[in-house]
């Protein structure tokens, strides 16, 4: 751990934190969230998996190389009244801090357009100042950048699409390392917010029946299938279903009977810790993949495990949002859809194809494959400044 800090509002008296887990080339990334119970080993926990999401995505020939892992988090509610205030208070203390090593964006319950107008108006920068020092070209990174978040995809914003876009890739390679057809299975969704709304638009769009999705006041069901579009077009800000947007055969029952319906891929897409060992037997899905960070606790994947539940982890199923920014920012990527689209799509379905068939053959989980993959890359990317010193001395 390199870094860990507290903060208290002087209005309100919640509690901020900011963990830096690892440095690599100086930097770190990793967004920040807000919601209420937010605590410091979960955001030391959440910054962990940043480390891994970053060095999952090394690849030889790409302008993009790995990082360090960071995350933020604010202990309020984001629906209460003065959360802006709280948000800008936070930014302003922790601005140091972003300046030097952190590289944030949103995250739960935070909105990047909020983010973006505090630190505009307040004059602090960028998101992304602490990154800065390891571009090459600073303008032509924000040209790249300007174009991509601009970049608006059937009514929703390409930087809300290319999370999804990850998390459906991941259940359609997983899907189809097992020999299904992704046409003749079924997903529920847990969460309908940015994340969990585009993972069921992207799974809809190949074919995957999305049978049920969750919000914070209910299940939305039906075994034929719901309107994934009607859903999206009629969702509060917070991710919320317009009940009035259903169908007469769709259900509409407890916000708890998620997990147990019947499906053959669960995305928890929501909150943290929501799939445990008690809760998991019920659970029908051969297929978990982690949407969100950290659903599924270590006790709980050990028995589905047992059961035959594959679970592709978070810090490679949700990797594409932050592997994106930075294939924009160093220039993997034009800023456009078509071309952000083509490498998310590439990438996540060669690397979830590739662990699970490292996890197949040497009889391990998926997780512990993934995780092998991320220790190879850090060991290699802790190398390359030595590497660069060497080169540097030749000269």
């Amino acid at each position: 751990m390199f870094m860990d800090i507290t903060w208290q509002d002087p209005i309100t008296g919640a509690h901020g934190f900011v963990v830096i887990d690892t440095l690599v080339r100086g930097t770190a990334s990793g967004g920040l969230r807000m919601r209420q119970g937010c605590t410091l080993e979960e955001v030391r926990g959440l910054a962990q998996g940043m480390t891994r999401k970053e060095a999952i995505h090394l690849r030889p020939g790409r302008h993009y190389v790995p990082v360090g892992g960071a995350k933020g988090g604010i202990d309020f509610d984001p629906r209460a009244p003065g959360t802006t205030d709280i948000l800008e208070r936070f930014l302003v203390a922790v601005n140091p801090i972003m300046g030097a090593y952190w590289a944030l964006g949103e995250d739960l319950g935070v909105r990047q357009r909020d983010i973006d107008d505090i630190l505009a108006k307040r004059g602090l920068g960028s998101g992304l100042s602490a990154v800065e020092k390891l571009l090459t070209d600073p303008e032509a990174a924000r040209a790249r950048t300007a174009t991509a978040f601009s970049t608006i995809v059937d009514g929703l914003a390409q930087d809300e699409l290319v999370g999804g876009l990850g998390v459906a890739t991941s259940a359609i390679a997983a899907l189809e390392s097992a020999g299904r057809d992704p046409a003749d299975s079924s997903a529920v969704i847990q969460g309908f917010g940015s994340m969990g709304g585009t993972s069921a638009r992207f799974l809809a769009e190949a074919g995957v029946r999305i049978v049920g999705i969750a919000d914070a006041d209910g299940f939305v069901s039906n075994p034929a299938g719901l309107d994934v579009e009607a859903l999206l077009d009629t969702r509060d800000p917070f991710g919320g279903i317009d009940r009035a947007a259903l169908r007469p055969d769709d259900l509409d029952g407890d916000r708890g009977d998620w997990l147990a319906a019947d499906c053959d891929v669960l995305v928890p897409a929501a909150v943290s810790y929501a799939i445990t060992r008690e809760n998991c037997e019920t659970i029908t899905a051969g297929l978990i993949v982690e949407a969100a960070n950290m659903p599924v606790l270590p006790d709980a994947e050990e028995h589905l495990q047992a059961r035959g539940v594959t679970v592709v982890p978070d810090f490679l199923a949700n990797s594409a949002t932050n592997a994106w920014w930075w294939w924009v920012t160093f220039g993997d990527v034009d800023g456009s859809w078509d071309d952000s689209r083509s490498l998310v799509i590439e990438t996540l379905r060669e690397l979830t194809t590739q662990v699970l068939g490292e996890a197949g053959r040497l009889g391990i989980t998926p997780r512990q494959a993934a995780q092998s993959r991320v220790d190879a890359n850090l060991e290699a990317l802790r190398a390359q400044p030595d590497q660069m010193a060497a080169a540097k001395a030749e000269r």
